[in-house]
């Protein structure tokens, strides 16, 4: 997979949730440059504005879209599905980009959700299942999820899914990590039994800088919230990646005609940290088909989000 470019995406319609920075921006970006028309699906709309003058700076010619979506609140996510159904075209392509990263402390949604859970999973989930009908319409559609190294030391807790009993930050956020792994592989599953013609697959940045680093601890309000470990790794030679790498898994899955259902790709560099893309390790946990099953039941209870109701019989 080495050199990795971009092919020609004219024609596709893309949404990138958390669009306005970091790797959500650069894979906006990149899929603009090849043609794609592109909605930056954003919570702030005036930063989703800023970032699309960014790259039109780049790219004169891109097709660009901002629509608002705050994957920590239900409400917003069917608002935003309802306008691109009532927009009246069908959707090829859609990555589950955004996410709130290690909250030192719990906080919860709009609905009642552990904030990382809520965000990173059930509210790309509930995205997902909404758009779903959107997708089964497209050409050659694609899901592509976001997850993480981190997820090998998450555990899907059933019995305390939204850490009111026991929160730590790590472990809500391998948790949520854990779980959009899951759904991913449990979305191509069920892609394939109901005969959805949808490739969903996942994908990881590695040791890529972004604001996540900051910006996700502190949700946004602190200058500088770096933990000193992170701050120490940043003097290692080859330990990070910039955006434009980090992005190249994300974008593999999401546009390599190589790349297949199911599948998890990240950085091909020492530890999975760095370097072009490539199949990564999944975890032994998150292979475990029976506890993805459960949990996509769980997740469709408390979104109250049904595929299956989803989507027209005539489409299954």
């Amino acid at each position: 997979m080495s050199g990795f470019t971009v092919p020609d995406q004219s024609g596709r319609l893309a949404v990138v949730t958390g669009a306005n920075s970091g790797l959500g921006l650069e894979t906006a970006r990149r899929l603009a440059a090849a043609g794609a028309e592109v909605i930056l699906a954003v919570r702030d709309v005036r930063k989703g504005d800023l970032a699309a003058d960014d790259i039109r700076a780049t790219t004169p010619a891109a097709r660009l879209r901002v629509e608002q979506l705050d994957l920590s609140r239900l409400a917003s996510v069917a608002d935003f599905a309802d306008r691109l159904t009532a927009h009246g075209r069908t959707l090829d392509l859609l990555v589950n980009n955004a996410g709130v990263m290690a909250v030192p402390t719990r906080h919860t949604t709009a609905d009642g959700f552990e904030l990382q859970f809520g965000t990173n999973h059930l509210g790309h989930f509930a995205l997902t299942g909404r758009l779903l009908p959107l997708l089964t319409a497209g050409h050659d559609p694609r899901v592509i999820t976001l997850s993480s190294g981190t997820h090998h030391f998450g555990r899907i807790d059933f019995d305390d899914l939204q850490g009111e009993r026991r929160y730590g930050a790590q472990r809500a956020y391998a948790q949520s990590k854990l779980a959009t792994l899951m759904f991913a592989d449990e979305l191509q599953r069920r892609s394939d039994r109901y005969d959805w013609h949808l490739l969903s697959n996942a994908a990881h940045p590695g040791a890529t800088r972004t604001n996540l680093q900051t910006a996700g601890p502190s949700l946004g309000l602190a200058r500088s919230a770096m933990p000193l470990s992170t701050r120490l790794t940043l003097r290692i030679p080859g330990f990070w990646q910039d955006v434009d790498h980090g992005a190249l898994p994300t974008l593999y899955a999401a546009t390599s005609p190589h790349a297949t259902g199911g599948e998890y790709y990240g950085p091909g560099g020492p530890f999975g940290l760095t370097g072009e893309p490539t199949v990564a390790r999944k975890s032994r946990r998150s292979r475990d088909a029976a506890v993805a099953a459960r949990l996509w039941q769980e997740s469709e209870r408390l979104t109250g989000v049904s595929y299956l109701h989803s989507v027209a019989p005539a489409d299954r």
